[in-house]
């Protein structure tokens, strides 16, 4: 008799292909857990990273360094709230080069994030990452530098304490890298520690900053000055240039404050400062010292053009009436003493260089003073 011939497999096939198959699912699971271990790993290194960052342009830094490679990222951009324009002017006076980071971004209100709020209580919810297909009239100003082919975008937001301070924004040339399914638990958290990063930072370079600042006239005080002054002799050796430095007198101050009273002599120290400031480049730096005293430091400038500069700040201050808050007006000069740092000294230290060229400065502004004030008096080796 014939044996009936079936399209079954033997069971031991059967076993051979399940088993097979169970096989290739381990290994793809293996690889999968690998890849998250990985990912898992990568991601607490860059949170310790961040954490560990000291200043705000490390900070940023790293966030557009690192992130975009740990996370297969093809852009990554971040937007601050920044409404009256506080961090930027700040992280500004403190040297940092926005040029360095075209990826960070700045709005002026919650509005200009993306994320959908009710008009009513904006600033009290705390909205959730918006996942999306790329569209360039839409998403233009999260990405200003969009790369070709981008696909899908996550914009995160940054929360401190469900107070939004900006977003986190994620592009990916994969279409399916950011899709209305999927789960956010994982940006949520990497946004979350970066919040917290910036908020801590941008705070400490607060504090720097006021700790650097003249409250009264907005300009740098004598910390910034000394501190600013070792920087830029140490340069200035290094790259071959030269250092001016001036010393400013407000002209019979104290007559001021006895006639139109300290309110009026506040007056006449915060428009003083700004005339002096309008005559200088964004490299030089100006600070109170103390009293009626102001000092400035010009950066590569010989003896010749810090006099020139200073020939026309003295110019500037005495050209008008100063009108004080009291609706009366006074006339002011400065007498000013400029001195110019000579051939580079690498043996000395520059702490007694800066000594010294403040203390040529003062001895010139002692002379434009006994002279007859109202003078720019440069300093001449005796």
């Amino acid at each position: 008799m014939r044996q009936q011939v079936t399209g079954r497999q033997p069971p031991q096939a059967d076993l051979a292909a399940e088993n097979q198959a169970l096989r290739a699912r381990l290994a793809y699971l293996l690889e999968q857990a690998e890849r998250n271990h990985s990912i898992m790993t990568r991601h607490q290194a860059f949170d310790l990273e961040i954490v560990g960052a000291s200043n705000f342009p490390e900070l940023v830094g790293t966030i557009f360094r690192t992130l975009p490679v740990i996370s297969e990222l093809e852009s990554v951009t971040l937007t601050l709230i920044d409404e009256d324009a506080d961090i930027h002017t700040v992280m500004e006076k403190l040297g940092v080069d926005f040029a360095q980071f075209p990826d960070l971004l700045f709005a002026e209100s919650i509005d200009e994030l993306g994320f959908e709020l009710e008009p009513r209580n904006m600033a009290a919810q705390a909205p959730r990452p918006l996942l999306c297909m790329y569209e360039a009239a839409r998403h233009a100003r999260h990405f200003p530098q969009a790369p070709q082919g981008l696909q899908s975008i996550a914009l995160v937001p940054l929360l401190r304490n469900k107070r939004i301070i900006g977003s986190l924004n994620l592009g990916s040339v994969d279409p399916t890298r950011f899709t209305p399914s999927l789960g956010t638990d994982f940006i949520e958290h990497m946004a979350s520690i970066i919040a917290i990063c910036l908020e801590n930072v941008i705070s400490n370079e607060m504090l720097k900053y006021i700790g650097l600042t003249d409250s009264l006239t907005g300009v740098y005080n004598r910390r910034y000055i000394d501190r600013r002054l070792l920087e830029e002799i140490a340069r200035a050796r290094r790259q071959n240039y030269q250092i001016s430095f001036m010393y400013i007198d407000i002209d019979h101050f104290k007559r001021v404050n006895d006639t139109v009273g300290h309110q009026g002599g506040d007056d006449v120290l915060r428009e003083v400062a700004a005339r002096i400031k309008a005559e200088l480049r964004l490299s030089d730096a100006l600070a109170r010292f103390g009293g009626e005293e102001f000092v400035v430091l010009l950066i590569d400038a010989d003896l010749d053009s810090a006099a020139f500069v200073a020939e026309r700040i003295r110019a500037g201050v005495a050209a008008s009436l100063i009108e004080l808050s009291q609706g009366l007006q006074v006339s002011i000069t400065a007498s000013i003493g400029v001195a110019s740092l000579g051939q580079p000294e690498p043996d000395r230290p520059a702490e007694q260089v800066a000594l010294e060229l403040i203390a040529h400065a003062d001895e010139a502004l002692y002379q434009a003073k006994e002279s007859g004030r109202n003078r720019v008096i440069r300093y001449q080796p005796h």
